[in-house]
Formats: C-alpha cells, sequence, structure tokens
C-alpha cells in the first residue's frame, strides 16, 4: 500500500512538471531571444541560452519604434474598454442574480450562444458600420467592439458573484433607509470585489491582447495597439524575432504585474463564481 502511494505520487509530481515545462518553455523561449544578438538566433546546433546576451533588442525597440505609442494606446483601449464593461456587468449581473421575469433563462442562453459566434463573420458588418459612422481608425472602434464582446460573459460571471453575496444584508441595509441603488453600491458591491476584480482581469486582458479586431479596423502608424505593432516585425522578405521578442516580453510585464498583486482576489473571485447560480 505504501509502494503504491509513493508510485502514484511520483507519478503525480512527473506529471505536474512535465506540464509545467510545456507551459512556461515558450515563455522562457520569449525572454531568451529577447537578449540573443541577431547573429545567433539560427546557429546549429541550437542553443538554450545565448552566448553574449545583449540589450540591443530591448534599446531599438524602445527608442527606434513607436513600440512605446502603441503601450500608451494599448492601455488606453483595455482599461477604458474593461471599466465599461464591468460597469454593465454589474449591473446586469446583478438584475439576473436578484430578480425573476420572464425570459430569463432565454436571456442567459443568448449570452451564453454569442460566445460560440465565429468572430470573423463579424468583420465584415462592422467595418462597414464603422465606416459608416465615422469610427473607423479610431481607438474608439476598438472601446466599443472589446466592450460588446466582452459583456454577455462578463455579465454571467457577475451573475455567479451577486448570487453568493446573502440577499439578507442588502434588506437589512434598506430597512436602514438605503434604496435598492444605495443596497447594490454599499453592500453588494463591496462584498462581491473579488469577483470585480476578476471580471476586470478578464476583460482587460482579453481587450489587451486582441489583434484581429484592431488590424482589420485600424490603418493609421499613430492609433495602432500593440499587438499590431508587434504584428508590423513581420515584414515581407524577413522577420525581426529578436525585436518582436523584446517587444512581447515588455507586453507581458504590466500582465504580470496586475496578475501579482490582485491573485488572492482573483483565485477567489473565479472559486465563489464557478459555484454559485
Amino acid at each position: 500500500m505504501i509502494k503504491k502511494t509513493l508510485l502514484n505520487r511520483i507519478i503525480n509530481v512527473l506529471g505536474l512538471g512535465a506540464f509545467f515545462v510545456f507551459v512556461t518553455f515558450p515563455l522562457y523561449w520569449m525572454v531568451v531571444t529577447s537578449f540573443t544578438p541577431e547573429r545567433e538566433l539560427f546557429i546549429w546546433p541550437l542553443r538554450y541560452f545565448p552566448v553574449a546576451p545583449t540589450l540591443e533588442n530591448y534599446v531599438v525597440t524602445l527608442l527606434r519604434t513607436d513600440i512605446p505609442r502603441y503601450f500608451a494606446n494599448s492601455l488606453t483601449v483595455a482599461s477604458l474598454a474593461s471599466a465599461s464593461t464591468l460597469l454593465v456587468a454589474v449591473l446586469g449581473g446583478y438584475a439576473l442574480a436578484r430578480y425573476q421575469f420572464r425570459g430569463k433563462q432565454v436571456t442567459l442562453l443568448i449570452f451564453l450562444a454569442t460566445q460560440m459566434m465565429p468572430i470573423v463573420v463579424l468583420i465584415v458588418p462592422l467595418f462597414i458600420t464603422f465606416r459608416t459612422l465615422g469610427l473607423l481608425n479610431t481607438l474608439y472602434s476598438l472601446m466599443i467592439v472589446y466592450t460588446v464582446f466582452n459583456i454577455p460573459f462578463c455579465t454571467m460571471m457577475m451573475q455567479g458573484f451577486f448570487a453568493g453575496v446573502p440577499v439578507e444584508l442588502e434588506e437589512a441595509a434598506m430597512v436602514d433607509g438605503c434604496n435598492r441603488f444605495g443596497a447594490i453600491v454599499r453592500v453588494a458591491v463591496p462584498l462581491a470585489r473579488p469577483g470585480l476584480i476578476a471580471t476586470f482581469l478578464f476583460a482587460f486582458i482579453g481587450a489587451w491582447n486582441e489583434l484581429l479586431f484592431a488590424v482589420m479596423f485600424l490603418n493609421t502608424d499613430a492609433n495602432f495597439t500593440l499587438p499590431v505593432g508587434l504584428y508590423m516585425f513581420i515584414s515581407k522578405y524577413d522577420i525581426h524575432w529578436g525585436r518582436m521578442m523584446a517587444g512581447a516580453t515588455l507586453a507581458l510585464i504590466p500582465a504580470l504585474i496586475v496578475f501579482g498583486v490582485v491573485q488572492r482576489y482573483m483565485v477567489r473571485g473565479l472559486a465563489l463564481g464557478a459555484v454559485k447560480g
């Protein structure tokens, strides 16, 4: 029995170790490539660490390209789109969690169905719409698209979070003089704070990494977002791997910082939202 338990533990550790290597190796290779001189990238046999590490790729990316501007554009779009998504998701999720109304289940099914729709089929209709409205080649078009596409799933997430808040607490607040909106702001929202953080991060990361809509709707260098800027390192006859990986590493840093700061809230929020409904 002891040998069987020990064997199971060894298998689990090896399996988890293999999975960890599988998941983290692309990130490791990205960082290593960013510190590797161009002349060493295609040397055989393959080297898993540069012989002469250099910061040249970072210097060129930061000082000789428009990556800082793209970074600012992405930060603006992702932040505003995520804030707008969270505002609508909070109100919609609260309504779905607290009220019973005709068509509630149909609404949830429609929200779920939107996540199954291929994004590609919407490119042309959205392109024509934004061109008609004069929003093409502006950051506003991306903010609208990211907000609209994230609202259904984020609303369902917030429904689960609010379902975990005891309704008796809100009723007690209303007995003490709060109206419904006051009870939401002063009781429900603070108690659902982990869920709000998890929902905001979900929307933010999705907008931060999105490429397809940005490529289709933006055609001016000044309006490019970071994913489009990284895509521009692929030229007709060459791919600047070192600079691209340097830019991708820099793009990863804000997400890592945010996750590190709010990790405990996000894990708790996702756990609460997964079992309530």
